[in-house]
């Protein structure tokens, strides 16, 4: 019986995947384990194959033919990796989810998290990516969508909430990820709850809720 080519299986499926992703260890461990994978995925480094973004995160380089230069590292997809490494269920927050969600156009300073697992900091060029420890009730018990746009309400505060923005978060769900909503949420703060429901049903109102 002839040995397993675990370089070669490692290397089909970065190839089968897009270019920007970005892989650890662990997404691998199906394959063979994660001392093997990590020399496997250093030799890969090492034919130019994957870029190593920090210790024991790489990812498959995109190439922009308009600037001749391969495209920097998503942050947001580097956090979700250090995610998957430690186990970890993160969503994004503050400055971070409006701009993920295209509420802002500014570009984060630091790239936050809230998270069921520890503080940490981590860096790479010229990006920092904070993971902060919330109340699981923030995050758990809840699909990504829900929580995502639970973030982004608290990001922005009562306030600042208007017909404009609840129908953008709007448009960004399906009819499917509304009703799965709908149940989720209740968990939320009362005043995020209410306009959650809101931006489920894309009311249109010129007046901000935060004035009632």
């Amino acid at each position: 019986m002839s040995r397993p080519n675990y370089l070669n299986e490692i290397k089909a499926r970065i190839q089968a995947s897009d270019k920007g992703s970005v892989f650890v260890a662990t997404d691998f461990a199906d394959i063979t384990d994660v001392a093997k994978v990590g020399v496997c995925l250093s030799r890969l480094e090492a034919e130019g194959l994957i870029r190593r973004v920090m210790r024991g995160v790489y990812d498959y380089p995109e190439y922009n033919r308009l600037l001749d230069e391969y495209v920097a590292p998503s942050a947001d997809k580097v956090a979700h990796a250090i995610a998957r490494n430690f186990g970890w269920t993160i969503v994004p927050c503050g400055d971070t989810v409006l701009n993920i969600l295209e509420l802002s156009i500014q570009v984060p300073t630091i790239w936050l998290y809230v998270s069921d697992g520890t503080y940490k900091e981590y860096s790479f060029d010229n990006t920092t990516i904070k993971f902060k420890r919330t109340t699981n009730k923030d995050i758990s018990g809840m699909s990504y969508k829900t929580a995502l746009i639970i973030q982004a309400l608290k990001a922005l505060g009562k306030e600042h909430i208007d017909g404009g923005v609840l129908d953008k978060l709007s448009r960004k769900l399906s009819a499917k990820e509304k009703k799965q909503m709908t149940a989720e949420a209740k968990s939320a703060t009362s005043w995020v709850y209410e306009i959650h429901q809101e931006a489920l049903r894309g009311k249109r109102r010129r007046q901000k809720i935060g004035k009632r």
